[in-house]
């Protein structure tokens, strides 16, 4: 990897284009390097991953308003699919139906640096494209190596949330560059579209503050279809702010550390392989990535603490990141309200923690549902819970080296006996350091089981039929990615009245 400082710069400065973060971006796009088969095998795991994660959301509120307001718009030529239907729709408003289903539930892939990712939505946006151009297997997977690789190293040097900037605007780069490898564009083209994409998906953090709504579901949809329609523009000539990172009035001097700070961003050089897919894991858990350890954590305590109501108190002591986002440390009272927002529960470690340790399990309905969160006994343990900041855990939260990175906690249990019960755990049973690492066996297994119900067999098995034979597509297959749901399982989704487009 080439480790890239940037920095901003004054208007007057010499800074040619070929020294701009995006154009560095765009430069690791249009490299033509073979896609490491290893690589190749995660993205056909994502692709499942992210389709058993739309099912099990297809009937909720926001997937079903995103999906109406995608059939809004039809294409008669061309034309890409939303998940659950047949036809063909415009690929900028299929990309925000599919990325608002695979984003619902919290339950696809993550990966954690410098900041916070979910590089999965990648995928409708990429999918959406391919869909309506035609574009072949091998190219879709080409172009989700370059998206993944961009995403997960602006994550690994450019801290967002310490600025209050949502991390979607890592995301809507990603996505241009991914479109760009995938189409096979120019350095200026894609260069051009990262400028805008970046430009237009710079928010705040407050979709996931305080009173957490939908949008939490919907911000990377919107920054999906932001940079499908920026790609759309460049392709047309037309051009971005720039230098849109480093630019006086730009991003790093005015929403991030300011003019006298210097990021580190690791980029593959030219011929290097993009391996950064492998680096980012799945959720065996519908919750936010940070509780993923916690949730094992719990199920493995239980029998050491016994009687739950013998508790007095638990203090789990978890990474700084942890601890004000989804902990105590956010100082967000909602996290302790049983009548928060499934997606306010979503972010509340200790709601999680005392579910996990109560019901030894955790499902992405019954975990959440409003008589499971006003149960008296679940209340009076979740408000026994907190959090706080140990330096050791911070420090592997921020660690380079694998085997030492961990979003873990050690948790600490005092009973009325005063017995002081003890244990910890660095990563997920899922994570690929875990007790039980996902392979592909463990993909298909998440998508069988979410897709009970919602997806007949033989769509099942169509469906996998197909996507493990990704990179052999031909042009104009990956249509038969998407999955067709019976209109009468759809029929069950909350109804939705119609707005501007219908």
């Amino acid at each position: 990897m080439q480790i890239h400082e940037v920095r901003a710069r004054r208007s007057a400065e010499d800074f040619p284009r070929t020294e701009h973060l995006a154009w560095k971006l765009a430069e690791v796009a249009v490299d033509p390097v073979a896609v490491p088969s290893e690589t190749e095998a995660m993205v056909v795991n994502r692709i499942i991953d992210n389709a058993a994660v739309s099912a099990a959301a297809i009937l909720r509120r926001p997937v079903a308003t995103a999906r109406a307001q995608a059939l809004a718009h039809p294409r008669s030529e061309g034309g890409a699919r939303v998940f659950g239907v047949e036809g063909n729709y415009s690929p900028e408003w299929a990309a925000w139906a599919n990325g608002v289903a695979v984003r619902e539930l919290d339950f696809h892939d993550t990966f954690l640096a410098a900041d916070y990712s979910h590089p999965g939505d990648n995928i409708p946006p990429l999918l959406a494209v391919a869909q309506h151009l035609g574009v072949g297997g091998a190219d879709l997977v080409r172009g989700l190596a370059t998206a993944y690789e961009v995403q997960i190293d602006l994550v690994k040097g450019i801290c967002l949330h310490e600025h209050k900037i949502d991390h979607v605007a890592h995301l809507g780069p990603s996505v241009a560059a991914g479109i760009g490898t995938m189409l096979r564009l120019d350095t200026e083209t894609i260069y051009q579209a990262i400028g805008q994409a970046l430009h237009l998906t710079t928010s705040t953090r407050q979709s996931r503050k305080g009173l957490i709504s939908s949008w939490k579901a919907f911000a990377p949809a919107w920054a999906g279809k932001v940079a499908i329609e920026a790609v759309d523009r460049a392709i047309r000539g037309e051009g971005a702010p720039a230098p849109i990172y480093e630019g006086e009035d730009g991003v790093i001097a005015w929403l991030l550390s300011g003019p006298e700070h210097t990021y580190r961003v690791p980029l593959p050089g030219p011929g290097e392989p993009k391996r950064a897919i492998l680096d980012s894991y799945t959720k065996e858990h519908s919750a936010e990535y940070q509780s993923q350890a916690p949730i094992d954590l719990a199920r493995r305590m239980r029998e050491r603490i016994g009687a739950l109501d013998q508790v007095v108190s638990i203090v789990l002591h978890t990474s700084h990141h942890t601890h004000h986002v989804i902990g105590t440390g956010s100082n967000d009272p909602q996290k302790f309200d049983p009548d928060a927002s499934r997606e306010t529960l979503d972010h509340s470690l200790m709601y999680i923690f005392a579910v996990a340790l109560q019901d030894g399990s955790w499902h992405h309905e019954r975990s959440y549902a409003p008589e499971r969160a006003h149960r008296p006994d679940t209340v009076e343990l979740w408000r026994k819970i907190s959090t706080v900041e140990d330096p050791e855990w911070t420090r592997r939260y921020h660690a380079d080296d694998p085997a030492q990175k961990a979003f873990g906690a050690r948790a600490e249990v005092t009973l009325k006996s005063g017995e002081v019960i003890i244990d910890e755990l660095a990563v997920a049973d899922a994570h690929p350091l875990g007790a039980r690492p996902f392979g592909r066996e463990q993909y298909i297994a998440k998508f069988t089981e979410l897709a009970d119900g919602v997806i007949d067999g033989a769509e099942q098995r169509r469906f996998l039929s197909v996507v493990e034979r990704l990179p052999e597509l031909e042009p104009g297959g990956a249509g038969a990615l998407n999955i067709v749901v019976d209109p009468g399982v759809l029929k069950n989704a909350p109804p939705i009245p119609p707005g501007i487009f219908g």
